[in-house]
């Protein structure tokens, strides 16, 4: 069996989906499906038992765990708000949970993959190297993030199976819906677009042009891609990046987006006050350790990819099954 935490979200549907495409179905889907539509990830997929995040970690804590063969678990499940500024809140959900499954893991051997984050680089300046001295945190997600990576980081050297956190750079791509306004910018821009012809990016700050900040933008086929390349090869335990090692402005992201749909016009808008401060004007992926790892997989290209996570968006909505609604 496979436990996917977070299993209905973003990138653990997306997981899941893979996995089923290489013949896995004998897995564990652990979320929280809340009131949205975030069931709706679920729709195009195949796994034995869903379980609610509360139940799961109950039962994790009563030891009902011990007994089943379990191959790996993807630890995708988490609060992935920028914008939630309760830490307490931040903490219990994505780092104590976290420290129980880890720790279970290293009792029984078994594979940890988790889901990390680029906004542990804090505002970059330093880099975006894997190690403390380019990692900071610009919010409490981050701060969350940064703490688990660093409490991992104890066990490493002493764990009899592989531990690996993937530190996610920006995201897009199917089954992403849910999010809402943390859905990534191109589902953001391609919905401006389709209702008024229009998308708007922020003016420039801090010596970057209107619409010139720039991220490592990472298709979510790709990041899944990553995931179960550290499943299924020896790669030692270790904290890896996951970008593609470029970075596109956002003028170019719409643009692709434009190109995709075939119409739109950029506007540009007054960057909010209330980010100052709180923003990664650039981020781009390190990614000497991975590839020194043995990854050669590659990644998808950006313009390949934008057009045809667009073309899904046109044909189901973006999810992985067309939906009678």
């Amino acid at each position: 069996m496979i436990i996917v935490t977070g299993g209905a979200g973003f990138i653990g549907s997306n997981i899941v989906k893979e996995l089923n495409n290489r013949g896995r179905t004998d897995i564990l889907i652990v979320d929280d499906l809340g009131s949205g539509e975030k069931y709706k990830n679920l729709i195009g997929l195949h796994y034995i038992d869903y379980q609610h995040k509360d139940d799961f970690i109950d039962t994790f804590t009563a030891n009902d765990f011990y007994g089943l063969d379990i191959d790996a678990i993807f630890h995708e499940g988490a609060c992935s708000d920028t914008m939630e500024y309760d830490v307490n809140y931040m903490m219990k959900t994505n780092f104590e949970y976290s420290k129980v499954l880890l720790k279970f893991c290293i009792n029984r051997q078994i594979p940890f993959i988790y889901a990390s984050s680029a906004a542990t680089y804090g505002n970059g300046h330093n880099g975006f190297r894997e190690g403390d001295e380019c990692e900071g945190a610009l919010n409490p997600y981050a701060f969350s993030k940064l703490a688990f990576d660093r409490y991992v980081r104890q066990f490493m050297s002493d764990a009899r199976s592989k531990i690996i956190g993937l530190k996610y750079f920006n995201v897009y791509g199917p089954q992403e819906i849910h999010k809402g306004k943390m859905a990534s910018i191109f589902y953001q821009m391609y919905k401006r677009l389709k209702t008024s012809g229009r998308t708007k990016l922020f003016k420039g700050i801090d010596g970057y042009g209107d619409g010139e900040q720039s991220r490592d933008f990472i298709y979510v086929k790709d990041v899944v891609k990553v995931n179960l390349w550290c499943f299924e090869n020896k790669i030692a335990s270790g904290i890896y990046n996951c970008g593609t090692g470029q970075a596109h402005t956002f003028n170019e992201a719409a643009q692709a987006v434009i190109d995709a749909i075939g119409f739109g016009k950029i506007e540009y808008t007054d960057f909010p006050e209330e980010l100052r401060g709180k923003y990664q004007n650039y981020t781009k992926s390190d990614n000497r350790q991975l590839i020194s790892a043995g990854y050669d997989q590659g990644f998808t290209d950006f313009m390949q990819a934008v057009k045809e996570y667009c073309d899904l968006l046109e044909k189901t909505g973006g999810y992985y099954t067309y939906l009678n609604e």
